[in-house]
């Protein structure tokens, strides 16, 4: 053999090209993250997550105290996409026919006609949304899981794209209701909303001053259609995950029902919320296959809001996130 000839093969010789085209897609998340970031100081995480809702078709649940930019980041997103926006603030003496609709009486026509609420849009911000009664809540069922509405014997298919963004505040209770269990699983995320850093703080209150008088919406630019939309939703389905991959979500799953510091684990529903979360980071990320990674960070956000702490660790301080991380932690990885 001629000495000159390598005897092992580098990863510089190879060329690994996607099997999908990502290329449009990674354009105009860039391009969203732009337009937030005149505004958004920091927070990237929080954004990443946001996208990847969207391209996963899932609901997100912003959770947070009070001005930590929860409202504005979702009206903010709403901008950038050329989508319809509706905008529901929840309150004590909220009734589900304030945000489905109701049947009127036409005098013109001597029959009931139906007006529709303002759920009746494609992107829906639900502003404190635990300050609503049980039976406002119910009203969000069948819309968040179905997307549709069945009112008076009739159904309403609502347009695609149909996604919910609701913020509520984990520290106050006055005034407040406490979310259905099967109401969180129907979020894809729950998101939390931790304090800026120093340095984010101080860019914060620059930025403030710079803006003065100048509209936080008025400069953001529409980036994305509700077609391009669907289409980039319809892409992320086709992207590769390994069959130990699947089985590696369903370990992750299953064992949030046999710890013991949990009194309920997730259901079926929180495994296809990660593989298809896992998918959304993954393109996000440029890639066109599941990695490991994609799937543990989709793992937190999905399960922390669908488990239940036992009584005895929730005393101790102990919360689901920590729990979630210590499971992450135990399952084995796929190799």
């Amino acid at each position: 053999m001629d000495d000159n000839t390598p005897q092992e093969i580098t990863n510089q010789n190879l060329n690994f090209e996607n099997r999908l085209d990502l290329a449009p897609l990674l354009a105009h998340i860039n391009a969203i993250k732009k337009e937030l970031g005149t505004v958004i100081v920091g927070q990237s995480k929080m954004i990443d997550q946001l996208l990847v809702a969207i391209l996963a078709n899932g609901h997100v649940l912003l959770e947070g105290v009070p001005g930590v930019a929860k409202t504005i980041t979702a009206k903010l997103l709403a901008k950038t996409l050329n989508i319809g926006f509706s905008r529901i603030q929840f309150t004590p003496d909220l009734m589900p026919s304030d945000i489905l609709g109701t049947s009127v009486f036409s005098i013109k026509n001597s029959e009931f006609e139906f007006k529709k609420g303002p759920i009746f849009s494609n992107l829906i911000l639900i502003d404190e949304i635990n300050r609503a009664p049980a039976k406002t809540q119910a009203a969000l069922f069948e819309v968040m899981e179905e997307r549709q509405i069945t009112i008076d014997g009739s159904q309403y298919i609502l347009e695609t794209p149909f996604l919910v963004i609701a913020t509520q505040n984990p520290i106050e209770q006055e005034g407040t209701y406490r979310l259905p269990e099967a109401q969180l699983d129907r979020f894809l995320f729950k998101i939390t909303i931790d304090y800026p850093k120093l340095d984010e703080e101080i860019a914060i209150i620059q930025r403030e001053h710079t803006l003065q008088n100048h509209g936080k919406l008025e400069a953001i630019q529409t980036v994305l259609s509700d077609i391009e939309i669907k289409n980039y939703q319809d892409l992320v389905k086709s992207i590769v995950v390994e069959q130990n991959l699947l089985e590696y979500i369903a370990r992750i799953v299953v064992n949030t029902r046999e710890n013991a510091f949990l009194y309920l684990g997730a259901s079926p529903r929180a495994s296809i919320a990660i593989l298809n979360a896992a998918k959304g980071f993954a393109a996000i990320n440029g890639r066109d296959f599941v990695t490991p990674e994609d799937i543990k960070e989709a793992a937190i956000p999905v399960l922390q809001h669908r488990v239940i702490v036992t009584p005895e660790r929730e005393m101790e301080g102990i919360s689901s996130h920590e729990i979630i991380k210590q499971i992450l932690e135990s399952v084995e990885i796929p190799r």
